[in-house]
């Protein structure tokens, strides 16, 4: 079934007023239409605005190997989505290279020279340990999780250099080969529901929050057990255990809504 207008996330359509992709042309209005054209990060980490200017906020990342489709170009500045979590916004045109190799192994190491989850098609870029097949995957996002004590929190990064709480919890499931959204909303969507008192490791918790003007959309965090949780967190400026109750009270002080459990494997 094709989607229709109203029910495009904009956060994820690749479309503006003066201009949309090509395969959005009878769903959205533009003025015109163009094919996107693929790049790919040639980067560590590429830093995505929500606008031209490089100055505004930070919404996202883009990591070595990652596809980012391109439709605009203002200077040295491209306007696309990243292909891999479907993140439309603005970026350097430096940090990118013509089209999009097939990766041949992802990042599994937190202290390789390449973020985890970098795409590599060469193999020899990196030690073998620090590498592992396409296709094959962790099997746990929290012990994925857990390596990543002690990273810095920073608003709009995804990387095992620096995260925000929902680019924590996304990155342990790539590890995994699960599907990783990049807001907590679409994180409270994962999975099924479950209730406070049946929460066990590796659910997802995630306390929403009303919209305002910025991007991020609430708070998520894995349960590591039934008592305590993990997530990078502002609070503590880093990725952290910490009690489910300590965490709770904050964030309903800070009128987050209650939060919502979510289990992600049976």
């Amino acid at each position: 079934m094709t989607p229709d207008a109203a029910s495009l996330d904009p956060r994820t359509t690749l479309a503006r007023p003066d201009l949309a992709e090509q395969a959005l042309e009878g769903l959205v209005r533009a003025k015109a239409y163009r094919p996107a054209r693929p790049m790919q990060a040639a980067v560590p980490l590429a830093d995505i605005h929500a606008d031209a200017d490089p100055a505004s906020e930070r919404i996202d990342q883009l990591i070595y190997g990652e596809a980012f489709d391109v439709l605009d170009q203002q200077g040295d500045r491209l306007w696309g989505r990243a292909r891999r979590d479907g993140l439309v916004g603005w970026i350097s045109a430096s940090a990118v290279r013509p089209g999009a190799r097939l990766p041949t192994h992802r990042v599994a190491a937190v202290a390789a020279d390449l973020p985890l989850n970098a795409l590599v098609a060469d193999a020899g870029q990196l030690a073998t340990g620090d590498l592992a097949p396409i296709g094959v995957f962790e099997t746990d996002p929290v012990a994925v999780a857990e390596r990543l004590l002690g990273v810095p929190h920073s608003l709009g990064a995804r990387s095992s250099a620096a995260t925000d709480c929902s680019g924590l919890i996304q990155q342990a499931l790539y590890a995994c080969g699960l599907a990783g959204p990049r807001h907590a909303d679409q994180q409270a969507e994962l999975g099924r529901a479950v209730e406070r008192a049946d929460a066990r490791r590796g659910d997802l918790v995630v306390w929403l929050a009303e919209p305002g003007d910025h991007s991020w959309t609430g708070h998520s965090a894995f349960m590591l057990d039934a008592d305590r949780v993990l997530h990078a967190t502002g609070h503590h400026g880093a990725v952290v255990v910490e009690a489910f109750e300590e965490a709770d009270a904050r964030y309903r002080a800070d009128d987050f809504h209650p939060p919502v459990f979510r289990r992600l494997q049976a």
